[in-house]
């Protein structure tokens, strides 16, 4: 399947946010039928292709703030996830989900979308703070989210699901004021060095 040439919002040299995409339904749909990725959501079932086009008609009208991720390590970039932030305006706070591709994850590639998406959530959608749930037993998710700038800030108990067990989610938080670091949104609006 060809996609039109992307997008790109902000980048790394790795990594690229660009629109969330209808003519990418089935691409998203596929990733979200991942039973590993069903398993981390916490979420017992999979979605129809059917459920998945009703709910992309509505995600496209909504407020929420919704990126492709595309991996940039190739001669093209490929569409290899998505990143959201669902934005609370009373209170200038986000909460953040990210779904990856099976090919993507352990690559790094999660945590410089999960930068980016915080990025523009401080500097252009001015959020305050940005917060998510992570199920407690994906060690590795945890660390991902540490790495691109969250912080554990509680657990809610025996909030979760994990392979039919019932586990603790770990609440974790990004500050605006403690994001610190190369911000690609600040980079665009940089004067060129003479």
């Amino acid at each position: 399947m060809t996609h039109p040439e992307p997008t790109l919002w902000l980048t790394t040299k790795t990594c690229g946010l660009g629109p969330y995409r209808a003519d990418l339904v089935e691409t998203y749909w596929q990733w979200e039928q991942d039973p590993t990725l069903i398993v981390g959501y916490g979420r017992q079932t999979p979605e129809s292709l059917e459920a998945r086009i009703e709910g992309m008609t509505h995600q496209l009208r909504g407020s929420n703030i919704r990126f492709t991720v595309y991996d940039l390590t190739g001669a093209e970039p490929v569409p290899v996830g998505v990143t959201t932030l669902l934005p609370d305006d009373a209170v200038r706070t986000a909460e953040f989900v990210i779904m990856l591709s099976k090919d993507a994850r352990g690559r790094g590639i999660g945590t410089e979308a999960t930068r980016l998406t915080l990025d523009y959530g401080f500097h252009v959608a001015n959020l305050r703070m940005v917060w998510l749930k992570v199920l407690a037993p994906n060690a590795g998710g945890i660390k991902a989210y540490e790495r691109a700038g969250f912080q554990r800030a509680g657990v809610l108990r025996e909030a979760g699901y994990w392979l039919g067990n019932v586990c603790d989610e770990v609440l974790m938080d990004a500050l605006a004021r403690d994001f610190t670091g190369p911000s690609a949104v600040k980079t665009m609006f940089e004067p060129p060095s003479a």
